[in-house]
């Protein structure tokens, strides 16, 4: 495990060049897959990319999927097993991916404006293919931009940003180094809000270090939320422009 001097140096520096209140670089588009998808995106967080296609709403193609007062959302997670330096062909079974699954669906379920769609499912396809930390954030922040993509409404962004605890030093939007140092959670908001929709803690940590790291993952969320409303309004200007709505 790499010391702390190589994770936050004396002078305030991370192994990236950032300061301890810095997001990765932070690229964003939508609209990347529009012939095999009703919307799609593409987010990529540092060195995390995470690429979503979502179909829908349409009609179910199962009738256990059938709610008669409201959407169903549907959650699939791929990794790519050259994700990561170690390749590694992880299951559609696996603990961890089952678990990103229904914690984005359950999410989700809340922000979509549900009733407008009774009787209907949307489907929501995610591809990891690569990984440096954050690959949850990064899946969450995906799934809102091709929803927007979509058409479905929603009551407001979610947007999700990491935040760890080094010793005394919060650090935000972790690597994969960083996550794999020091316990840190994972926080998505609903829109410039201070309402949480997910709170995540990875590892155990003291009490009077959760505040700190909490205020420090909203203030990356409300940041995130602003970069990809500019890429959404810039996208649907461009459309504009060429009529293509």
């Amino acid at each position: 495990m790499a010391s702390r001097i190589e994770i936050y140096s004396p002078e305030g520096l991370r192994l990236d060049g950032r300061r301890w209140n810095e997001v990765r670089h932070f690229r964003c588009a939508i609209n990347t897959h529009p012939v095999s998808s009703d919307g799609s995106s593409v987010i990529e967080q540092g060195n995390t990319k995470v690429i979503c296609n979502v179909i829908g709403p349409a009609e179910p193609t199962l009738r256990s999927r059938v709610i008669s007062d409201r959407v169903s959302i549907s959650v699939k997670l791929v990794v790519a097993p050259f994700s990561m330096i170690e390749r590694r062909k992880r299951p559609q079974n696996d603990s961890r991916i089952q678990e990103m699954c229904s914690s984005i669906q359950h999410m989700f379920e809340d922000a979509v404006i549900a009733h407008l769609f009774p009787r209907s499912q949307i489907d929501v396809n995610l591809y990891i293919v690569a990984q440096d930390g954050g690959a949850l954030q990064a899946c969450i922040n995906a799934t809102t931009l091709a929803l927007i993509d979509a058409g479905v409404p929603m009551y407001d962004y979610v947007c999700a940003c990491t935040a760890g605890m080094l010793d005394r030093e919060v650090l935000l939007d972790l690597n994969r180094i960083e996550e794999s140092a020091m316990p840190f959670l994972t926080m998505a908001t609903i829109g410039g809000t201070r309402k949480v929709s997910l709170l995540q803690l990875e590892m155990t940590v003291q009490f009077d270090r959760l505040e700190p790291m909490m205020a420090a993952a909203m203030s990356g969320c409300h940041h995130i939320r602003d970069l990809m409303d500019s890429e959404v309004r810039k996208h649907g200007k461009s459309r504009l422009e060429r009529g293509s709505f």
